[in-house]
């Protein structure tokens, strides 16, 4: 979401496009900006003039069964939501929080397949024989470093790992995946409850998907085919309020270099070659391509994973993780080639050998006003999230922590607008790639204090309390309402296919991801292979890993000299 909407003029210029650029030279320059920020100006959608229209949600026999059912269980679905909280599992590593997902939906009846494009800790539960298929989405990867003890208004890790030379904190849900997995399970099982108590023809898939915080499971699953065959799907995210949207987000690249160098003391460092000298080189050089290579729709940012254990060691291996975004995969691999020349150059510079190893890559979100607009009618009559006077003074504590205003929790829903004239960067998710396959519809609810940007351990405070609850359980009823409408009111499926076809006219989607690759994977523990019924390796998948070996030879500083007397 983005609060700063400067004219189109402006914004084209901003791309690189001229200042009278019409819809036609954007999609002459970039299609793929054409079919997101272009398509409102070809449809004559205009920020000023636009209402949304009212009267596509319809109360009927079915939604009020699937809304009936996740108020007689909430306690089942704020259990998932808090037990996956309390796991606090990083990404492709989420051992017990896939299943627990996983249990929930097979004790309602769905089917579970595990490791699809093997990922082991992802599933697809499905429901139903025939009829439209309606997706939904389940994530429950932690982020590191964002432990918080739950309901406490000030910074108190609840996991602190002590180091007298460099303590960290543990692993928390920063993004409130807990709470988003156990809303699209909520949903997903709701609207297939609706399926057998109504009669209706319609199936249902919930997608677990691994390491979203990385934007690998999505991506890589979508590649091999795992999400083909979808009618519409319906996702969520938690974030500071509540809105539905068609906004699109940023395509993204991840990789990361590793140098190369040999080791030797710190105190005689002569002839040494430092790994640790080239990820920082490479971070100096990348920084100069801000001012003259970066059009505002770009960022990138980095960690330096492994920067050695003792200064008086000079690390003959360091590794430096990039992520690289823009406002769509053409603009996305133009950056990115210009840091991948920035590695290389360090690599000479600091005189070591660097290991490039891309990971994963997803375009920008496509997303879709037809859907926006009906869960937003939904939303409309559901109604906000619903928080109390202890749930107002816990965001106020935390927004007094990280010099916020004290505003409390969002009470009302955010109205439903346009996207900006053009995309200002920002966020990413590997949901966008889903989203050039079939017709996507996204919203946003309020699972933490209003100004809390998410990734901060502010979200990690509320995501297991009252506040991460209301937010969960409103999203489930909003995709669960709009799915409903899907299957009884086949023209608005028909309008969210028909807008989908519209947009992506031209445009051949083609995955980031080069042939080949093999994603980034951990071992799974001999006990979760044996409860979800895997072998390892997948299928395809080289294991182990062959290692990364410092092989480079120590530096000379000349010949030797006879000592001075």
């Amino acid at each position: 979401m983005n609060d700063f909407h400067p004219g189109r003029r402006r914004l084209l210029k901003m791309f690189g496009l001229g200042a009278t650029a019409t819809t036609a030279a954007i999609l002459q320059a970039d299609p793929v900006l054409a079919a997101t920020l272009g398509y409102d100006e070809k449809t004559g959608i205009s920020p000023t003039s636009y209402k949304a229209p009212e009267g596509l949600a319809k109360s009927t026999a079915a939604k009020q069964t699937a809304l009936d059912w996740i108020t007689a269980n909430e306690h089942a679905i704020t259990k998932l939501s808090d037990e996956v909280w309390q796991h606090a599992e990083l990404s492709l590593r989420e051992w017990n929080s896939s299943i627990a997902h996983a249990k929930l939906l097979k004790d309602h009846g769905f089917r579970i397949e595990w490791g699809p494009a093997g990922f082991p800790t992802a599933f697809v539960a499905s429901y139903g024989a025939e009829g439209p298929v309606v997706g939904f989405n389940a994530e429950y990867d932690a982020l590191p470093g964002l432990s918080q003890k739950k309901g406490v208004g000030r910074h108190d890790p609840l996991v602190h790992h002590y180091d007298a030379y460099g303590p960290t904190y543990g692993a928390g849900h920063g993004d409130a995946h807990n709470a988003l997995g156990a809303g699209g399970t909520a949903a997903a099982i709701a609207v297939a409850r609706a399926i057998h108590t109504n009669g209706l023809k319609a199936r249902v898939k919930l997608f677990g998907s691994a390491g979203e915080e990385q934007l690998v499971g999505k991506a890589y699953a979508v590649k091999a085919g795992v999400y083909d065959g979808l009618d519409a799907f319906l996702d969520w995210h938690p974030f500071n309020i509540t809105v539905p949207f068609w906004n699109t987000t940023s395509a993204l690249i991840s990789a990361t270099f590793t140098f190369l160098g040999a080791s030797g003391h710190g105190g005689t460092p002569l002839g040494n070659k430092s790994g640790l000298d080239g990820a920082l080189l490479m971070a100096t050089m990348s920084e100069y391509l801000r001012e003259k290579n970066v059009a505002p729709s770009g960022r990138f940012h980095y960690a330096v994973i492994n920067g050695g254990g003792a200064p008086n060691v000079t690390p003959d291996m360091c590794s430096i993780w990039f992520f690289v975004r823009e406002g769509s995969p053409a603009r996305a691999k133009v950056l990115y080639d210009k840091i991948v020349e920035c590695g290389k150059a360090a690599a000479q510079a600091s005189q070591t050998r660097m290991v490039h190893k891309f990971h994963s890559a997803t375009w920008n979100l496509l997303a879709n006003r037809t859907g926006a607009e009906l869960l937003n009618d939904n939303m409309r009559q559901i109604g906000a999230p619903k928080f109390t006077e202890a749930d107002h003074a816990l965001a106020k504590a935390i927004q007094k922590s990280l010099g916020r205003p004290e505003v409390g929790m969002p009470t009302e829903l955010t109205p439903l607008a346009p996207p900006a004239a053009a995309y200002t960067g920002g966020l990413a998710t590997d949901t966008a790639d889903i989203s050039w396959q079939a017709p996507t519809a996204v919203l946003l609810a309020a699972a933490y204090p209003a100004g809390i940007p998410n990734h901060n351990w502010g979200a990690t405070a509320t995501a297991a309390t009252n506040i991460g609850h209301q937010a969960l359980l409103s999203a489930a009823r909003y995709l669960a309402a709009g799915a409903i409408d899907l299957i009884e009111q086949p023209d608005l499926l028909d309008a969210m296919q028909q807008e989908y076809k519209d947009r992506t006219e031209g445009v051949d989607w083609v995955s980031m991801i080069p042939d080949g690759s093999q994603p980034p994977l951990y071992e799974p523990p001999a006990a979760f292979l044996e409860a979800t019924g895997q072998t390892w390796p997948p299928e395809g998948v080289t294991w182990p890993v062959p290692p990364v070996v410092s092989m480079e030879q120590l530096g000379t500083t000349g010949p030797n000299l006879a000592p001075v007397t």
